[in-house]
């Protein structure tokens, strides 16, 4: 059995190893983009705060522990990705083992099933200090955790995820061997709206899968 961090693994890598392949094209993604949803007053001002404060106070400098607490958790929490049933959780560690791989590492954050701890991960998040400079491979970090997430969820469901390079947040589904990329929304224009959206579309999803 080999022991492997998430932290060694690129695209090229899952791929060879495990037969994965990108897709460009991914209902579950499309599904998980083009949710409507109506902003009220309070949310707007919210979410100009947060692209306010990125892009007027050094988010570009900012490193990983910053980047979090400023700008990706108030998100999460403000898009309400807790409950008794499932919750955002951060710093926690996934280990499985694959295809003669024990694969393990500590998710920046991921959404699970679980009230204080998580069970089932539904959602993985993948994020880096700054843009400047960037500390490995962002989107291979993203993918081998999401790969570890579906053997967890027995390939249930797809399993989506994103990795966040400074102002860029880019959305990921992994469905059996494929996964796709969403275009790359960046946080301190209007486009905060779509990723916000696009949370607000995530927990409409998992909590259909979790009344399942």
């Amino acid at each position: 059995m080999i022991q492997s961090d998430f932290r060694e693994w690129t695209l090229d890598k899952i791929d060879e190893v495990f037969g994965t392949q990108v897709a460009f094209s991914s209902p579950a993604l499309d599904k998980l983009l083009s949710f409507e949803y109506e902003f009220d007053a309070i949310e707007s001002a919210f979410l100009n705060k947060i692209s306010k404060l990125y892009r007027h106070f050094g988010g570009e400098d900012w490193n990983e522990t910053e980047l979090e607490n400023k700008v990706i958790s108030p998100l999460f929490v403000y898009a309400e990705m807790n409950s008794l049933d499932f919750s955002y959780f951060l710093e926690r560690d996934l280990k499985i083992e694959l295809e003669g791989y024990q694969l393990s590492g500590r998710v920046d954050g991921m959404i699970a099933s679980g009230f204080r701890n998580p069970k089932q991960p539904y959602f993985c998040l993948s994020e880096y200090k700054k843009a400047k400079d960037p500390n490995g491979d962002p989107q291979g970090q993203a993918l081998i955790a999401m790969l570890v997430a579906q053997e967890l969820n027995n390939e249930k469901h797809p399993v989506f995820g994103c990795y966040i390079v400074g102002r860029q947040w880019v959305f990921i589904v992994l469905e059996g061997k494929k996964y796709a990329f969403s275009k790359a929304f960046t946080i301190d224009d209007d486009e905060i709206f779509d990723i916000y959206r696009v949370l607000k579309s995530l927990k409409s999803q998992i909590e259909v899968w979790i009344e399942v």
